[in-house]
């Protein structure tokens, strides 16, 4: 009896140790380093077999396929995993708790991508993602490549819709969950993981899920793993995002498109008047003229002074660009990302290039994005512009005008608008911050780059005003990655480098 007592305290012993050992000290660069190279393969393939599934989440078809495969991803990590139905599209939800861990992280996923032109790709298919280098006369070509068989050059690029936005962003955190599983250790936390399968549709569903959802949401932070890089192509926090608000504006002429010949100099173009008036909404230096567009916005010396500490250099920026000269709104590109910002995103009127005929087009659309700051409000802002337009002179009908309307007013148009994700800012002391801070610096030392805003938008408002914690983005991707264009693409070194930075994040412990 004695005997079996001992056994059976030194098996408990040894059960502890080993337990214990799983959240040994956290890993040094070197650990991390060596770590991420050796499963890079790996990783790359698991990344390209992901962005073969088609992820527009216009598509019911589409949104399942993406879910499942994640499903199936988290599953055998041995996360819990629950399907959050909406009365749109579901979301998916991931948990995995460990015993010693008192706090949770929660890790925002966009798995959907934006639309395709597969005419422009230069390549079979957006969705076969093939690797390319670049060539000395600075074009892609792609490379035959099979994983196990070639060093991979960090300079190499996977192309393919969502390699930068964002399944490569989501593969790094999980491609680093799974080097700590093989390595025998566990984050310094509990982790919770939400997928979003319509994030290039302004998330829709979102804000109701962590309305419907907020307990199993509850974390002591977010992280996003979505976003490009700043220009520097440096390691990248980024502490807030603007938010977006759309307009349709259509300007009437004529009932019909007319012959240009036997109709031009009498019945007006629609075309010049929608080109006066969407001129008139930025001056020369590009200010918005819209009254009262930046009201509310106020950037002191001190927090000038900590923007402008990223380095950047106007005349490069300006150079990549290929641009003379920037819009005046702020004296830098930091300074400029804390305002709204106002942009004819398209414009359709009639036909071009080998369609392109002799026509007065009966109408123009253009298309209007925003992108608001916590100072300003979205509804604010478009009630102004709608108000913009009435007092140009156009009278907005509500669909197409009547014959009494386009006998009574000269200028004629319509407006609409929609209200997409809402800005958020988290102060850059915060505890996620100083916690990533620890995690960039143990990597990079001081060469990362914490950004106050991006000018992009990412629906985590909901997460933040709802739950009330920080939410930090850890931006992965090359700033030119042409993300929402054709020929998006991931550069394989930055790939590594996410992952790197995940596998830091996750053992550096929460504040």
């Amino acid at each position: 009896m004695k005997s079996f007592n001992r056994i059976f305290f030194l098996t408990i012993i040894i059960n502890f140790g080993l337990v214990m050992g799983m959240y040994a000290q956290k890993l040094t660069k070197e650990q991390i380093e060596v770590a991420s190279k050796r499963a890079l393969p790996v990783a790359v393939e698991n990344l390209m077999e992901f962005l073969k599934i088609p992820n527009d989440g216009n598509y019911p078809d589409q949104i399942e396929a993406n879910l499942e495969r994640c499903v199936t991803i988290f599953s055998e990590m041995g996360f819990k995993t629950q399907r959050l139905e909406t009365n749109g599209a579901p979301l998916l939800f991931a948990e995995k708790k460990y015993p010693k861990n008192t706090k949770t992280l929660l890790f925002y996923m966009q798995i959907d991508g934006q639309p395709v032109d597969t005419t422009e790709w230069h390549q079979p298919s957006p969705y076969l993602p093939v690797i390319k280098q670049e060539t000395a006369n600075g074009e892609w070509e792609i490379i035959p490549y099979e994983t196990h068989k070639k060093p991979l050059d960090m300079d190499w690029r996977i192309f393919a819709r969502s390699a930068s936005d964002s399944k490569g962003p989501a593969m790094s955190f999980i491609s680093a969950l799974r080097i700590l599983e093989n390595l025998g250790k566990v984050p310094e936390y509990n982790i919770k993981a939400i997928m979003d399968f319509q994030e290039e549709l302004g998330s829709p569903d979102l804000p109701e899920v962590v309305e419907k959802f907020g307990d199993l949401l509850s974390a002591d932070g977010i992280l996003i793993m979505d976003g490009t890089r700043h220009l520097s192509n440096l390691p990248t926090l980024t502490y807030g995002a603007r938010g977006i608000a759309t307009a349709t504006l259509t300007f009437f002429g004529a009932k019909n498109s007319l012959h240009s010949g036997q109709y031009g100099n009498f019945a007006p173009n629609p075309v010049f008047e929608a080109s006066r008036f969407l001129g008139s909404l930025k001056n020369e230096g590009g200010i918005v003229q819209i009254p009262g567009f930046y009201d509310g916005i106020k950037l002191s010396e001190s927090e000038k002074k900590k923007l402008n500490q990223i380095p950047e250099d106007l005349d490069d920026i300006k150079t990549e660009l290929g641009i003379s000269q920037p819009d005046n709104v702020g004296e830098t590109y930091q300074e400029a990302l804390q305002y709204p910002s106002l942009n004819v995103r398209g414009l359709k009127a009639a036909w071009v290039g080998k369609e392109v005929r002799t026509i007065i087009p009966s109408e123009v659309v253009a298309e209007i994005d925003m992108r608001l700051v916590p100072e300003s409000d979205g509804k604010r802002l478009m009630e102004s512009l709608k108000q913009y337009m009435v007092d140009y002179g156009f009278h907005l009908v509500d669909s197409i005008p009547t014959d009494e309307e386009r006998a009574t007013y000269p200028k004629l148009a319509s407006f609409t608008y929609k209200l997409g994700s809402k800005p958020f800012r988290t102060d850059f002391d915060s505890s996620m911050g100083r916690m990533l801070n620890r995690s960039m610096t143990r990597l990079f030392d001081d060469k990362f780059v914490n950004m106050r805003t991006t000018g992009g938008s990412q629906p985590i408002a909901p997460f933040i005003n709802t739950l009330g914690v920080p939410g930090v983005a850890l931006r992965i991707p090359n700033p030119d990655n042409s993300i929402h264009a054709p020929n998006e693409n991931l550069r394989i070194g930055n790939y590594l480098e996410g992952i790197i930075s995940c596998l830091a994040v996750l053992t550096e412990p929460m504040d």
